[in-house]
């Protein structure tokens, strides 16, 4: 049934990708819709809100790109407080379900094949795994979708899952629901990150994981 089920989803990531027309997830046809949006969002708010919701959550969840243009439309439609709180939630949601998506489908193959490496994985996990994840997600250079693969192989819990990945993403998508009100201005993704900008959220996702460090090697 597992085979099954992953089978399926390769399936429908490949028609997903063979049936999108060209340029469709690009900032520039976010910005050439950008008036449209938030014409049905003073017309229509209560269902501008569920229909972004569920869009973000399904994009997350599925891996589907896409999250970062989204993230920049939720901060030019719905501005920087609610547009934080609806990204923060759909995110966090999506992000839950793709590890458990990634648990149920390849947990148990993993565990069996590399059972001597995933041994002390998880016993990291275990006794730093709060720290690890935080780290992980409060610096963009690491794939959304590739935090979510590698924490479903581990037994990581899922409501402390859901908690740190909702406190190490909570940084970058205020930056970005807060570039997002100059949508129209913006020449192009990389403009929103600055190279000093990645590596100050690294440096402080490192943070915990030094001062643990530290404390080991000082306790007597």
């Amino acid at each position: 049934m597992r085979k099954s089920l992953f089978a399926l989803l390769v399936i429908m990531a490949g028609l997903f990708w063979y049936l999108l027309p060209p340029g469709t997830i690009s900032l520039s046809a976010l910005q050439h819709s950008q008036i449209a949006f938030a014409h049905w969002h003073a017309q229509h708010p209560i269902a501008a809100i569920v229909t972004f919701l569920g869009c973000y959550f399904l994009t997350a969840a599925f891996s589907i790109p896409g999250a970062t243009l989204l993230t920049l439309l939720g901060g030019a439609i719905f501005g920087v407080v609610l547009g934080t709180v609806l990204v923060a939630l759909a995110a966090t949601a999506g992000a839950t379900v793709a590890m458990l998506i990634s648990r149920y489908l390849l947990r148990d193959w993993v565990q069996r094949r590399f059972s001597r490496m995933m041994e002390k994985v998880n016993q990291g996990i275990r006794r730093d795994g709060g720290h690890y994840l935080f780290a992980l997600r409060l610096a963009p250079v690491f794939p959304f979708v590739l935090v979510n693969l590698l924490m479903g192989l581990t037994p990581m819990g899922v409501v402390r899952y859901a908690a740190i990945s909702l406190l190490g993403m909570l940084p970058a998508i205020v930056v970005y629901i807060n570039t997002g009100r100059q949508l129209s201005q913006l020449q192009s993704l990389g403009d929103i990150l600055s190279p000093g900008m990645m590596l100050m959220f690294a440096l402080l996702g490192l943070l915990p994981l030094a001062a643990r460090w530290l404390a080991r090697r000082t306790a007597p």
